[in-house]
């Protein structure tokens, strides 16, 4: 009797499996999911997907269409590669795609995904976000700023200036490595926009050295490990295994991390403990912006993180590549050249004021960003609910990929898109909104546009102005 009872509970069981397979698979039948290339079981499309992403993105894109997808493990995947669907998502499906998918390095890293970059669309992110519009990179925050970062490139100019002095007596030109000197400058400005001290340089006080150094090569690791994880696609894994040691490694550098990061929170307010008997200080960095609105110090601690990652490497190596396409093409260096001699003149060091008198200039950068954006794939998204998107049905908890390098370099939509042309500029007028993505776009567009414009525009027109450069 009890074994019939068994085979009478399995075949049950099975039959209930069975028939909650085959109505899975006729919802997914009636739904129009955009279409996809043949996947291996388990592990799906990963294999197909080599390095650089965006370019392996742009080839499926050219065989399976301007709206594909993929299969991620157990991560469905939809990946937009046009400037008409790209609009879609972020004006018709913007509230829908206002969240970001769950990974392990935000988990462990980035304080539980909490913040302005991995937080979930609600009232967290909303408060993160105008406090970051509002009282941190808002326009008069940004004035209010100018001096550091005025500073700062000056400071640049100098270094360069005695390279080139040494040169000259020597009767030749001097041979300069700008990538550190640019990774120099974006950091250190961020960093006084936060804490209020240098990273880099001769000016660091010799107490904070050390911890600076620590700082920086902890940041680095960060930065080299955040992103999405295997694991993050076939949780089954983290359990048997750990990718390359990725999660151990990812649990150290968040201690070290949290311990550098706290003792700048401690500093802060051990200073504003002390300042006018107790009182609350002006705030003048982020931190002090934070602590005045009781954040907590996990918050604030996440939210330098967020600063850094998205202000630090992606302004340096934009101001790199625009160096680099302006020496590749002498002809456009000189009508640059000629524009700042003819707006600035050789009397005083160009400012941030001037930037928007020298249009030649922001097209230059502009046609960089669309060039050689620092992050060709915008930060993935994910879609609180079912929703079309070119057309196709998109499930509930589909991650988002959107190849902003496929769009800036697509033939239909730009004209010879693979040379650099920054006349391609001119009379558009801001007309070339999503077909230029570089800070993304919709309610989770980045908030720190306004200081990369600033930083790229004010670090280049210098160097323009102080230098031959060949």
């Amino acid at each position: 009797m009890f074994m019939e009872d068994v085979w009478v509970y399995i075949i049950s069981a099975s039959s209930f499996l069975f028939l909650l397979c085959l109505f899975k698979l006729q919802r997914s039948n009636e739904r129009n999911l955009p279409p996809s290339p043949p996947s291996i079981p388990i592990i799906s499309h990963l294999l197909l997907i080599k390095e650089p992403v965006h370019r392996t993105l742009q080839s499926l894109s050219d065989r399976y269409g301007l709206v594909f997808s993929l299969n991620f493990g157990s991560r469905f995947v939809v990946v937009v590669s046009s400037p008409s669907t790209a609009e879609e998502c972020f004006t018709r499906n913007d509230i829908i795609l206002g969240n970001r998918p769950r990974t392990l390095s935000g988990k462990i890293m980035a304080y539980g995904n909490t913040t302005i970059v991995g937080s979930p669309y609600g009232s967290h992110w909303h408060n993160l976000r105008c406090l970051m519009a509002l009282e941190i990179l808002s326009s008069h925050c940004l004035t209010g700023s100018l001096a550091l970062r005025r500073e700062e490139v000056r400071l640049l100019l100098k270094s360069l200036y005695e390279v080139a002095v040494v040169a000259a007596r020597g009767g030749s030109c001097a041979r300069v490595e700008m990538m550190s000197r640019l990774q120099e400058l974006s950091f250190n400005i961020i960093m006084r926009m936060i804490f209020g001290k240098r990273y880099f340089g001769a000016a660091i006080d010799a107490d904070d050295a050390e911890v600076a150094k620590q700082f920086r090569e902890v940041i680095r690791e960060v930065f080299e490990l955040s992103g999405t994880d295997p694991s993050d696609f076939l949780p089954a894994l983290r359990k048997v295994v750990d990718f390359k040691g990725r999660e151990r490694r990812m649990v150290d550098v968040a201690k070290r991390s949290d311990r550098i990061l706290q003792g700048m929170i401690d500093e802060v307010k051990s200073i504003r403990q002390r300042s006018d008997g107790g009182r609350e200080v002006e705030s003048k960095t982020m931190i002090d912006t934070m602590l005045s609105k009781s954040y907590s110090d996990d918050i604030i601690k996440g939210q330098i993180l967020s600063m850094l990652a998205a202000g630090t490497d992606t302004s340096s190596v934009t101001i790199e590549w625009a160096m680099s396409l302006l020496l590749n093409h002498p002809d456009v260096l000189k009508k640059v050249q000629a524009e700042v001699d003819g707006v600035v003149g050789r009397d005083r060091l160009a400012d941030e004021a001037d930037i928007h008198k020298l249009p030649c200039l922001q097209n230059i950068i502009n046609e960089a960003l669309r060039l050689f954006l620092p992050a060709p794939l915008r930060v993935p998204h994910e879609s609180s609910e079912e929703c079309t998107i070119g057309g196709f049905d998109v499930p509930q908890g589909t991650m988002i990929l959107v190849n902003a390098w496929a769009i800036q370099r697509d033939p239909k939509v730009w004209d010879d898109p693979t040379n650099f042309k920054p006349r391609r500029y001119e009379g558009l007028e801001g007309d070339h909104a999503y077909r230029l993505l570089p800070f993304g776009m919709g309610r989770r567009r980045c908030p720190g546009a306004g200081l990369a414009n600033r930083v790229v525009g004010l670090a280049l027109l210098a160097l323009i102005q102080c230098f031959e450069w060949e």
